[in-house]
């Protein structure tokens, strides 16, 4: 099992947003690093933990707790002329960009940046990098437990 940070932005899609779904569960779409992608494609598994984590808001840090929900499969914003992520260099027979659903599991009391910083045990975490700017990361098995200890539910 692995485990995941994964950035959205709260305006495109909060955990919130993700809870009030049907089946709890969206597509990761519009993810155009090829690292971030190549996580997704080759590392990801169905049921692997993710840590829901807001950005690009007021207050930036982890909202809730998540799972991958498929295997990775294209995404379809790449083949749409009218999207922000469209790719012309893309075709449905070698497409560049993958996905994978995320299913939500639970909303959390907001982890701040702040509050993982002042925590030792967390020192090495990817987000903390100086010049980090993936939109997903992989945590540590330690780091996730960590964290699982802190994590507040509230729905």
């Amino acid at each position: 099992m692995h485990y995941w940070l994964m950035k959205s932005e709260p305006a495109d899609a909060s955990i919130d947003d993700v809870l009030a779904m049907p089946d709890q569960t969206i597509a990761w779409y519009g993810v155009r690093n090829y690292q971030a992608r190549n996580f997704m494609r080759d590392l990801m598994q169905v049921g692997d933990g993710v840590l829901f984590y807001h950005s690009s808001c007021a207050e930036p840090g982890i909202a809730g707790i998540a799972e991958v929900a498929s295997i990775a499969y294209p995404d379809d914003t790449q083949f749409d002329p009218d999207s922000k992520y469209f790719d012309p260099k893309a075709t449905r027979e070698n497409p560049r960009w993958m996905l994978v659903d995320v299913r939500a599991l639970n909303k959390t009391e907001l982890l701040s940046l702040a509050v993982l910083r002042a925590q030792p045990a967390l020192a090495e975490m990817q987000i903390l990098r100086r010049g980090n700017r993936l939109s997903i990361t992989p945590v540590t098995a330690a780091e996730w437990h960590c964290l699982m200890k802190q994590l507040t539910v509230t729905s």
